[in-house]
């Protein structure tokens, strides 16, 4: 009988052993490290204690607890932050980062977690831009580094626009109150948002050919973090968690078929360098 109890309570903890062991493996390994553009409202942007908020910063503060890590978010210019994922200082980004074909080849994406498309936003009683034609002779300003400032700079010339570069997206905004710029050039959650905080900046014309992945970017070699913190934002997908932080921030629940309900096929953005087909259940 005491050997049958010894048994049973061996088992027992070695199964509870088993249970605890990749838990407390996470807990001994240091912080993820991701950084993020922290005045890219409502994605990022100061708090009043000092620290951080937005839609990203929950976003990634969650992925990391269910890869059982910590997280450590800095914030800087996003002109900054790739060169700075590159050369070690980070693990992945949190800053919304456009997937595209020309960063693919030098980075790894995870799956798009929203879509983004380009949007202009313009002062209140302005004319409205009804197509591309309404921007000739007219001045953009761009958040400096990102997407909507490599598309404002190829195609100045083509559309006979000027382009303004700012490092915030705030100052990009304000360029266009303050009668500097005409129009501000940014992602359609951005901008909308802007519109809600700031009575005279109103949404206008979307550049809908633009629609793409915002996806997190990780170091080429970085190929095991990349299917699991894909595999995070995955069950966060299934659950409808990132589909709840949308709407928080967003102000509008997304659609069905919207990137925050979608768990895409493989790993990494389809149709892009670094994307791999072979079929992945996520493990939640």
């Amino acid at each position: 009988m005491r050997r049958l109890l010894a048994a049973c309570l061996f088992g027992m903890a070695f199964t509870t052993a088993a249970a605890i062991a990749p838990a407390a493996q996470a807990q001994g390994q240091p912080p993820l490290r991701c950084a993020v553009d922290g005045t890219f409202a409502p994605h990022a942007f100061p708090t009043l204690q000092g620290g951080v908020q937005g839609f990203n910063i929950d976003l990634f503060r969650e992925a990391a607890k269910r890869m059982g890590r910590e997280l450590t978010i800095d914030s800087a210019s996003f002109s900054g932050l790739i060169p700075a994922m590159n050369a070690g200082r980070y693990d992945f980004l949190c800053a919304p980062t456009t997937a595209t074909a020309e960063r693919a080849a030098n980075m790894l994406f995870t799956e798009g977690y929203l879509y983004t498309a380009f949007q202009f936003g313009i002062r209140r009683g302005n004319a409205p831009i009804r197509s591309t034609d309404d921007l000739r002779g007219k001045a953009i300003s761009v958040n400096k580094g990102s997407a909507y400032d490599a598309w404002a700079a190829a195609n100045a010339a083509r559309y006979g626009f000027t382009v303004q570069t700012y490092d915030t997206q705030t100052d990009a905004v304000q360029a266009v109150i303050s009668g500097r710029a005409y129009a501000n050039l940014g992602g359609n959650t951005v901008v909308r948002y802007a519109a809600t905080r700031t009575p005279q900046f109103v949404p206008d014309f979307v550049l809908t050919d633009t629609r793409a992945h915002w996806s997190a970017p990780l170091p080429m070699n970085a190929t095991e973090m990349r299917v699991q913190l894909e595999n995070a934002l995955e069950c966060m997908k299934r659950d409808g968690t990132i589909a709840r932080l949308s709407q928080q921030w967003f102000g509008t629940a997304p659609a069905a078929d919207d990137a925050e309900n979608t768990v895409f096929p493989g790993t990494g953005v389809p149709g892009l360098a670094g994307y791999d087909a072979t079929p992945r259940e996520p493990r939640c």
